[in-house]
């Protein structure tokens, strides 16, 4: 396969290259990463300032793309201006921390993994629970693996798959657990100081832990030491909502009184 790899925490970060190790064994691997850290920026692009490609040498000899932009401006990049063909896969990560439940929405690594589905190339998220990473190994091992999988059978357009490993030896983890997203609020909270020239700034911060009515969640998957394995859709639409809003009557209500001018004379 060709294999695109990026990521959210910049291009010398010892995730990615440990899917790098993993992956040029069997495959052609080419790196576009952020030249820095760029964690929890969601889906958002470059539009104001200049993007650049810079090449880079990574532990002796490893070649990528260091681009001074954002995960999904990595694969925009990557697919349109660096690679030549098109990958059969983008896989973004390994990312040190979990990427489940609402956390997902903040994801840079998993907003790299959905604009490659936009552009219909397969992709996988991949994270690691846990900050003090002892290894990488496993989980990309695994990530490899599954991959293979994902070529064999694909994925639908504009489905990922989010995948989250506890981070232990591979031969403790208990098992697979397809999941889905949780979509409990953790507890947040602003810490406010006052810098040396008496100015409030705030550090946000948040409860690491939530409680889980599910099993089949993804937070409660990893947890119980299961790898979770979530698909994840671009298309936000709610469906189960269309028909519920059709019924408002919005198109004939709301337009008439706006073209009617009801606020006409309003101050």
């Amino acid at each position: 396969m060709n294999i695109l790899l990026t990521n959210d925490d910049g291009i010398y970060a010892e995730g990615l290259w440990a899917l790098y190790e993993r992956f040029a064994r069997r495959h052609s691997v080419t790196v576009v990463a952020p030249d820095r850290e760029r964690s929890a920026v969601g889906h958002g692009i470059t539009l104001h300032q200049p993007l650049r490609a810079t090449r880079v040498n990574v532990n002796s000899g490893c070649l990528g793309y260091a681009v001074n932009g954002t995960p999904a401006d990595c694969i925009k990049i990557g697919l349109m201006e660096i690679l030549d063909t098109r990958p059969d896969m983008v896989i973004s990560g390994i990312n040190p921390g979990a990427n489940v439940g609402v956390n997902i929405n903040y994801s840079g690594t998993v907003a790299a993994a959905k604009e490659a589905a936009l552009y219909r190339v397969p992709a996988i998220a991949v994270s690691l629970q846990g900050r003090k990473i002892v290894s990488y190994d496993g989980a990309a091992h695994f990530t490899a693996m599954l991959a293979e999988n994902v070529f064999k059978k694909g994925l639908p357009f504009g489905t990922i798959l989010n995948v989250n490993i506890p981070d232990m030896p591979m031969d403790e983890v208990k098992g697979v657990r397809i999941s889905r997203q949780g979509t409990s609020l953790y507890t947040e909270y602003f810490d406010k100081r006052v810098d040396p020239r008496n100015r409030t700034y705030y550090w946000h911060g948040h409860d690491s832990k939530l409680s889980f009515d599910s099993p089949d969640i993804d937070g409660a998957a990893l947890d119980e030491n299961f790898i979770s394995i979530t698909p994840i859709k671009c298309d936000m639409t709610d469906y189960s909502m269309l028909d519920d809003l059709k019924r408002w009557n919005i198109d004939k209500e709301t337009l008439d009184k706006t073209q009617g001018g009801s606020d006409k004379g309003a101050k």
